[in-house]
């Protein structure tokens, strides 16, 4: 009898190796020798595949199942492997300030990691030779954005983690599809192992396997390569996240002349008919997936989701921006989501989904921060580490406060119809924002498109645990890109600025701040569902509606030209857009301090001419 084909003498469990393109085909086969595993599993993306996937990962006690749901199921990582290993990923480049700029003497720079080329290959064989022993690679052809689509590109993973695989099934357009589209063409290879080769040398925690000490994800830009080791956590291991779509994204971007974006895109109907598109970048948890996801409190809106979190833009031949979702699920952060904060994301996240670091519930369901009023009494919660009868008492977190939701784009009930549109939606206008207690208006409208240039160049906001930074410190986040930069930021700020021609329309750039405090240090916003009534008037900004007023730092809304009516509590309108002199002349001095230290000469003459505009019109001398 014939056994089953063979890849470098590794026995094939699922799929035909002959369906491979060539290419596909030698880099699987360098993969396999490289990393020895004891079997290889050729995705075809079917739903079958996808059932075997569960039975996997239940097998292998790596996610428990959720009755109270359908097709749910849970995993608890390691308690080391949690969040995006910011200090550990990398940018490999021949020269170092290809990659980032060079910093004041004295100063640590912190616009990404650079390793050499050399350097790079010497750790990969430090850690990838024979590490999938006893496990099974899995090759997982996806596209990232509509399959066929002139804005899309193509990646091809190995993986030694079925939870990867079952993941990324979920995240991206995967299945042997592709490969019609691909033929021979290049792709971006994608290695990733969570570096425990069986048998374990240690104990595996909660039944994650992960090497924390030795984790690496390193990013080859020129050739478009992605090395991922040691995590099986979801920004370091399902490399079409944020590896692909936003740092080998931004790289093959900035050479084929367009934007790769940490940003939401969302579809805006007013109660006139008048649909507009906008794309919104925030640091992560500052609020993207609750404002593309938003319910209007006010009747006669629509809101309709095409992503959540990546824009990929480009200009069409009639000079319109255009912006697609790469991806194909959403992985949104649980803790703090309900039916007040997100009731859209409420109605989809409980089918076909993989929650990660979540509590569990004693009726086979989940639980996190922010579902108290929503947990029926005779419930006991097992919290994210295994602590049983789990009480606000017990001085810990219920769950994760990075906890995750991996949920089909599909599940969206509010998903827009244009979600999968080949040429992408018609952007009006683009967002920048960050989480700021003190001093920055609820919005405001940027002079032109190198004022928003330099307004997204400087956004700042406080940190948040999707990362593995801890406390409340403002951290300077260009265009939210800052952990996802691929090049020199100074160059990325001029590649912005270079979008910018005769022939094309320039969306409107406006900055918002739905976090203001006041001095007893409550919210001057409401926020989430509220926000409809600054979209609005964004939306009329955009057909140049004389509602807006001069100020120092843009435009600011004429008072009374937002809609207040209905508002639960009074708004101070003076507080919420007053510009502090003495707050703002630490905030342009940090600003300037920042780019000084940080990007020193790569800045582009012309921010630096923004930000002494900005000066003049403030009353700051130099």
């Amino acid at each position: 009898m014939m056994g089953n084909p063979k890849i470098e003498n590794t026995e094939v469990v699922h799929g035909n190796p002959q369906e491979l393109p060539k290419k596909v085909l030698a880099f699987v086969s360098e993969i396999a020798q490289l990393c020895q595993p004891d079997k290889i599993w050729l995705c075809d993306g079917s739903e079958d595949e996808n059932k075997d996937f569960t039975r996997l990962m239940l097998e292998e006690n790596l996610v428990i199942n959720l009755p109270k749901y359908e097709n749910c199921v849970l995993a608890r990582t390691n308690p080391q492997d949690v969040a995006r290993m910011e200090s550990k990923t990398y940018i490999c480049t021949e020269e170092k300030r290809e990659a980032i700029p060079e910093p004041k003497p004295g100063v640590k720079g912190t616009l990404g990691n650079w390793m050499s080329l050399k350097q790079l290959d010497e750790e990969i064989k430090s850690r990838f030779p024979g590490c999938m022993k006893g496990r099974t690679l899995y090759l997982l052809p996806f596209s990232m954005g509509p399959i066929g689509s002139p804005i899309s590109h193509i990646g091809v993973q190995a993986s030694d983690s079925v939870y990867v695989a079952a993941s990324m099934r979920i995240m991206t357009r995967m299945g042997k599809n592709v490969y019609k589209v691909l033929g021979d063409k290049d792709f971006v290879k994608c290695i990733h192992s969570v570096g425990v080769p069986l048998p374990a040398q240690k104990p595996i925690i909660n039944n994650w396997p992960c090497d924390p000490e030795k984790t690496m994800v390193a990013h080859k830009t020129k050739t478009n390569e992605i090395w991922s080791y040691g995590s099986g956590y979801g920004g370091n291991s399902l490399l079409g996240k944020k590896c692909f779509s936003l740092r080998i994204g931004s790289a093959i971007a900035r050479r084929e002349g367009w934007l790769a974006e940490h940003m939401l895109i969302v579809g805006i109907t007013n109660p006139q008919g008048v649909k507009k598109y906008i794309v919104g970048a925030f640091p992560s948890q500052c609020g993207k997936t609750n404002l593309a996801m938003l319910t209007s409190p006010i009747p006669g809106y629509k809101i309709e989701c095409v992503g959540d979190d990546i824009a990929w833009m480009r200009f069409d031949e009639n000079g319109v921006l255009r912006a697609i979702n790469p991806e194909f699920g959403f992985f949104g952060v649980c803790p703090g989501t309900n039916h007040h904060t997100n009731p859209v994301a409420m109605d989809m996240i409980f089918k076909n989904t993989i929650f990660t670091n979540v509590a569990k519930t004693s009726d086979g369901g989940v639980f996190w921060e922010g579902l108290e009023k929503e947990l029926k009494t005779h419930v006991s919660i097992t919290s994210w580490t295994g602590e049983k009868h789990w009480t606000r008492d017990s001085g810990k977190p219920a769950a994760h406060p990075n906890a995750r939701f991996c949920t089909p784009l599909v599940n969206c009930p509010i998903l827009d119809p244009h979600w999968n549109s080949p040429e992408g939606v018609p952007i009006s206008a683009i967002l920048f924002g960050g989480r700021r207690p003190e001093g920055i208006p609820l919005i405001y409208e940027t002079r032109s498109w190198k004022h928003g240039v330099y307004a997204g160049a400087s956004v700042s906001s406080e940190a948040t645990s999707a990362a593995e930074y801890k406390g409340h410190k403002v951290m300077h986040d260009p265009f939210s890109a800052r952990p996802f930069l691929s090049y020199n930021a100074g160059k990325y700020i001029e590649h912005w600025l270079q979008m910018e021609k005769d022939y094309r329309k320039m969306p409107k750039i406006f900055h918002v701040n739905w976090f203001r405090k006041n001095k007893e240090g409550h919210y001057l916003w409401p926020g989430f569902g509220e926000n409809i009534r600054v979209l609005d008037w964004i939306m009329r900004r955009c057909d140049n509606e004389p509602i807006a007023v001069e100020s120092p730092i843009g435009l600011l809304p004429k008072e009374g030209s937002i809609n207040l009516e209905g508002l639960p509590d009074p708004i101070n309108w003076e507080e919420l857009f007053e510009l502090p002199e003495d707050f703002w002349k630490r905030e342009m001095n940090d600003i300037e301090t920042y780019f000084n230290q940080q990007i020193g000469d790569d800045l582009p003459p012309a921010i630096r001419e923004e930000i002494e505009n900005q000066k003049k019109r403030l009353g700051i001398s130099k």
